[in-house]
C-alpha cells in the first residue's frame, strides 16, 4: 500500500465544533516549536494566563488551560473537587448534563438529578428545590450552554443559589466562551471549564478552566488522592502557577499553545463585548433565513444560544442526505441531533471566526438549495 500525505479539503465549518479557525491562528501553530520549559515558552504561558482571565472575565490565580480536549476539563474539575460520598447536584438537560452525572458516579459521589426537558434551559426553581432538600450537598453542577440542544442557563442566577447554600458550583462553558456573556467573578462561580474549538476558533485539544480560591481550599484540604494523576491539580499548580520558573509536571501541547495564545489575543483585540454582540448579529441574520425559509428551533428565543442553532428537520426530509449533500457540494458542515434530537434535529454553529456574514449566506442557500425550496419567501 502507497500512503501520501494527507491534505484535508477546506471546509467551512458551521456544526457544533470545530469551528473555523483564522488563518493567523493556523500560522501561530505552524512557528517553530520550543521545548516547553523554553523561558520564552514560560513568558508566553504567563500572557496566556492573563488573556484566560480575560476571556473568563475573572481574577483567579488558577486559571490554565488543560492539555487536553474539554472533555478533559469537565473530569478536571470533577475529579478534583469530588470526593467518595459527596453528595453533588446534577442538572441535566441535554447530553452534557449527563455526562456530568457520571462523572459524579465515577468519583464515587452521589448525584442528585435535576432534569428539564431538552430544548429548556436549567430551571432555577428545580434547583432551588433540590438545594432546599439536601441541605449535606457540597457541589452544584450544571451546563451554561447545552451544545446538544443550543440552551442557554441562568448562570449568574444558579452561580448566586450555589453561594446562598454554601456548596461550590462546576460550570460547563465549553459552548459559551467567547460566545455569549460569562462573568466568571460577577456571577460568583468556582469551577468552570471550556474547550479551545468552539468561540474561540482555536485548534480541538485544549481546555480552559478556571478555578476560585474556594475550590482551591477545598482541592488542597482533600482527604483522599484524586483519583488522576495526569489530571490532579495539586501537581499541575507547580507547571502553570507563579511567573518566570516551572516544575516540570507533562509535555505541554507547545504549538497548540502558541495557538490558543493567538486565538485570545484577536479575542482582545476585538473586545469580549464586540465578540459577544458578533455572534448575536450574526444569529439574529440567520434566523431570520432560516424562519423565511420555514425551519423551527428547538429553543425557545429566551433561552436560544446565539452561537449554536438547533432546528427541527422537516418532516419527511432525510436529515443524513441533506448534511451529506451539503459536505459534497458546498464543503459546509453542520451538525447531526444528538441523544433525543437524533434525526429530529441540525445544529448550526455560529462560533468565532465562523460568525461571519458570508457563513451565513452560504448556509441558508446550501439549505435552500438541498431542500428543494424556490424561494426564502416559501
Amino acid at each position: 500500500m502507497t500512503y501520501q500525505s494527507f491534505i484535508p479539503p477546506r471546509r467551512i465549518l458551521m456544526g457544533p465544533g470545530p469551528s473555523d479557525i483564522s488563518p493567523q491562528v493556523l500560522q501561530a501553530l505552524s512557528r517553530p516549536t520550543v521545548g516547553h520549559l523554553d523561558p520564552l515558552f514560560i513568558q508566553m504561558m504567563d500572557e496566556l494566563k492573563q488573556l484566560l482571565k480575560y476571556a473568563f472575565q475573572t481574577d483567579n490565580e488558577f486559571t490554565i488551560a488543560v492539555s487536553a480536549p474539554g472533555s478533559a476539563g469537565m473530569e478536571t474539575c470533577f475529579v478534583n473537587l469530588i470526593e467518595p460520598g459527596d453528595k453533588v447536584i446534577v442538572c441535566r438537560n441535554g447530553v452534557f448534563g449527563e455526562r456530568m452525572r457520571e462523572n459524579v458516579v465515577r468519583c464515587g459521589g452521589e448525584a442528585v438529578l435535576v432534569d428539564d426537558e431538552w430544548g429548556a434551559p436549567v430551571s432555577v426553581e428545580k434547583v432551588r428545590d433540590a438545594l432546599q432538600a439536601h441541605p449535606d450537598a457540597k457541589l452544584l453542577a450544571f451546563v451554561h450552554a447545552e451544545t446538544s440542544t443550543g440552551a442557554c442557563s441562568d448562570a449568574k442566577t444558579l452561580g448566586a443559589l450555589a453561594k446562598e447554600f454554601n456548596v461550590l458550583s462546576i460550570v460547563d462553558a465549553v459552548t459559551s466562551l467567547g460566545g455569549v456573556p460569562l462573568k466568571v467573578d460577577e456571577w460568583q462561580l468556582d469551577a468552570v471549564y471550556s474547550g479551545s474549538q468552539k468561540c474561540l476558533s482555536c485548534t480541538p485539544g485544549l481546555s480552559p478552566v478556571t478555578f476560585s480560591s474556594a475550590a482551591i481550599e477545598k482541592i488542597t484540604a482533600r482527604q483522599t488522592p484524586v483519583q488522576s494523576w495526569f489530571l490532579d491539580q495539586s501537581l499541575v499548580l507547580g507547571y502553570w502557577s507563579g511567573e518566570g520558573k516551572r516544575s516540570y509536571h507533562h509535555t505541554a501541547p507547545v504549538n497548540s499553545l502558541y495557538a490558543l495564545h493567538e486565538a485570545l489575543l484577536m479575542l482582545k483585540n476585538e473586545g469580549l463585548e464586540n465578540a459577544w454582540r458578533r455572534h448575536q448579529q450574526m444569529h439574529n441574520k440567520l434566523k431570520a433565513g432560516l424562519l423565511a425559509l420555514g425551519f423551527e428551533f428547538v429553543v425557545e428565543e429566551s433561552a436560544r444560544l446565539p452561537q449554536l442553532n438547533a432546528i427541527y428537520v422537516p418532516e419527511g426530509i432525510d436529515e443524513a442526505q441533506v448534511r451529506s449533500h451539503l459536505l459534497d457540494t458546498y464543503n459546509l458542515e453542520i451538525g447531526a441531533g444528538l441523544g433525543a434530537l437524533a434525526g429530529k434535529a441540525w445544529r448550526i454553529g455560529l462560533m468565532g471566526y465562523g460568525a461571519r456574514e458570508e457563513n451565513v449566506a452560504l448556509c441558508l442557500q446550501a439549505l435552500k438549495e438541498s431542500l428543494g425550496l424556490e424561494s426564502l419567501g416559501k
